[in-house]
């Protein structure tokens, strides 16, 4: 019957199954009191939806169209409050929900209600970069292709510095976190300096080599990867993925690497160090910047330190108890949908600069 599936149908307006039970127990002999007793409403409403279902049917009990509140505001100035908003207002950056308000004569909320219906955020904005690099898809795919598919006899490191390191020491102690407070920090700070953190996340044990060191020059950099061979199990070849950092590139670097790679070809047949660097502007292809982005918040964002070695310290312990559990990053983002984007993006800002460069329109004349 099509009242019970009205009235048993979980997407169905309360008003509709409130009137399909009206008629339900009219049916089932109940007077128009009694009916009205039961569904909770007055009896007058009772017989109104009676007649109308006697005279409509099912159709008798829905709301006919264009009846409820008419919109309180008219469709242009909705338009200009949706569309507006990647406008901003002369010498501003961009609209808030009260100068919005203002300009268009409505309250905040209808503002707020209006860019929340149609995602329209102007308060957030994000950072991006495209890479211009002509060999990008060239490098890009190195990459990938050592997290997606690494090599045998092999280990792939993902190499970085985090430099500027700083220690800095709140003025005041802070309330620590507990039931029905935040945790508290002053906002002015002592430095006591900075320190370097060089790291080799093992893209498939999880694993981190690291060096501490107060400079982030090429010398630094080259006695990193010294330690990075010594550290590393003899026999394999280390696949280190790196940035286009120039101490990375440095020409001591280059001579050093070619000249341990004739060593190992020699004795094994097989090169010992091979880098791969990620394309110009493409550092999140490199997953030690996950770790670095971890260490950040865990350790040195929210401590308070007095000294460069008590800094060090804390980021020691931490790689401590990292590696005594390591959890390794896992790239899961298939290439060619990032490539699909990054098109996508290129797109979208070739179609910006067009309208940028364009001419503006001339004025209408009377």
């Amino acid at each position: 019957m099509a009242l019970r599936r009205l009235v048993n149908r979980p997407t169905a307006e309360q008003r509709e199954v409130r009137r399909a039970w009206i008629i339900l127990n009219r049916a089932a002999g109940l007077s128009q009191e009694q009916t009205a007793e039961r569904v909770g409403v007055n009896r007058p409403v009772v017989g109104l939806w009676e007649a109308r279902f006697r005279k409509h049917s099912l159709a008798g009990l829905m709301d006919a169209k264009g009846r409820g509140r008419k919109p309180s505001i008219s469709a242009d100035k909705r338009a200009r409050i949706i569309t507006g908003a990647t406008r901003p207002p002369k010498g501003r950056g961009r609209w808030s929900t009260r100068s919005m308000a203002r300009a268009t004569g409505v309250s905040k909320a209808t503002v707020q209600r209006l860019w929340s219906a149609n995602d329209i955020k102007p308060h957030v904005t994000r950072t991006f970069k495209i890479s211009n690099d002509p060999n990008f898809e060239e490098k890009f795919w190195d990459v990938i292709g050592l997290y997606l598919n690494p090599p045998d006899k092999a280990l792939v490191l993902c190499c970085d510095e985090k430099s500027q390191c700083q220690a800095l020491e709140r003025t005041q102690p802070g309330l620590p976190l507990g039931a029905g407070h935040i945790r508290t920090r002053t906002h002015d700070y002592y430095r006591h300096g900075t320190t370097t953190l060089f790291a080799a996340l093992a893209h498939v044990q999880g694993t981190v080599m690291s060096r501490l060191a107060a400079r982030h020059t090429h010398r630094e950099w080259l006695e990193f990867l010294k330690q990075i061979d010594r550290e590393a199990p003899s026999g394999l070849v280390l696949h280190l993925i790196a940035d286009n950092y120039a101490t990375h590139k440095h020409a001591k670097v280059r001579s050093w690497l070619k000249w341990l790679n004739a060593g190992a070809r020699k004795a094994t047949g097989s090169e010992r160090i091979v880098m791969h660097f990620t394309p110009t502007s493409s550092s999140w292809l490199n997953l030690v910047e996950r770790f670095f982005r971890d260490v950040t918040q865990d350790v040195i964002r929210d401590g308070s330190f007095t000294s460069v070695p008590e800094l060090i310290q804390a980021i020691q312990g931490y790689l401590t108890m990292r590696n005594g559990a390591p959890k390794p990053y896992i790239w899961k983002a298939q290439g060619a949908d990032i490539l699909a984007k990054i098109e996508k993006a290129r797109a979208a800002l070739r179609r910006e600069q067009e309208t940028d460069a364009a001419p503006p329109a001339a004025a209408p004349t009377g």
